[in-house]
């Protein structure tokens, strides 16, 4: 006769992978609408491969003869130290903008998540999507209303082909609603021009208008620095 008990043992070990997927497609979305690097499919087999990781190490070792005491959270606690070569990967720096340092945090945040609902804690499991959710949304816009007027200036200094050019990079700079303070251009010789500003705003602004004018033909970033 056929042995409903294991069979319902893959079922409830399955529904936990495909909620903790689910769980991190949600915060993946926030991610992804915002235009991080690490966003739906990051966030989904992070999460679902923690649930793995947890389920198999409970789980995946009770059949195997003479395997002697099997301790269920040995392969569980190396899922950390696993994230932290993922989160690292997530950090970029350009120039004194750093930026993904909170994309690798919801990476680790959601790995946790992957794991509680491998361990059967679908309500511990959905709290926490629901507060890294409101950390990654409203708590974000709060802080920068709060630090909003206590941004530090940064120095650009440019390379130019054509003085032209600068047109489109002033354009690029009030798209992504930057304050910019004075702006000096100095000739070095035939076709070269350099040019120096000082730029306020948030780090993802300025890391989005950089890279928009590093792909300005003839336009050449020298420098950004913080300003004394």
């Amino acid at each position: 006769m056929f042995d409903i008990a294991p069979f319902a043992l893959q079922l409830d070990l399955s529904i936990r992978l495909v909620l903790a997927a689910a769980l991190g497609l949600a915060v993946g979305f926030e991610r992804e609408i915002h235009g991080h690097p690490a966003g739906l499919r990051t966030h989904m087999l992070v999460s679902m491969g923690s649930a793995l990781f947890t389920v198999l190490s409970a789980y995946g070792f009770d059949s195997v003869p003479n395997a002697g005491p099997i301790d269920p959270t040995r392969i569980a606690a190396q899922i950390v130290s696993g994230i932290g070569f993922l989160g690292a990967g997530a950090i970029l720096k350009d120039g004194v903008v750093i930026r993904g340092l909170t994309t690798a945090a919801s990476l680790w945040a959601t790995s946790a998540v992957g794991m509680a609902a491998g361990a059967g804690e679908p309500l511990i499991a959905g709290v926490a999507t629901a507060v890294i959710l409101v950390s990654l949304w409203p708590i974000n816009a709060l802080a920068e209303r709060l630090h909003g007027t206590n941004l530090p200036d940064i120095q650009l200094r440019l390379s130019l082909d054509d003085v032209a050019s600068i047109g489109a990079v002033s354009a690029i700079l009030v798209a992504k609603k930057l304050e910019v303070g004075h702006l000096s251009t100095q000739r070095l010789g035939k076709g070269e021009y350099r040019v120096d500003t000082t730029i306020q705003g948030r780090p993802q602004q300025i890391s989005a208008a950089l890279e928009e004018i590093s792909a300005i033909d003839g336009v050449d970033i020298i420098s950004t620095s913080q300003a004394d």
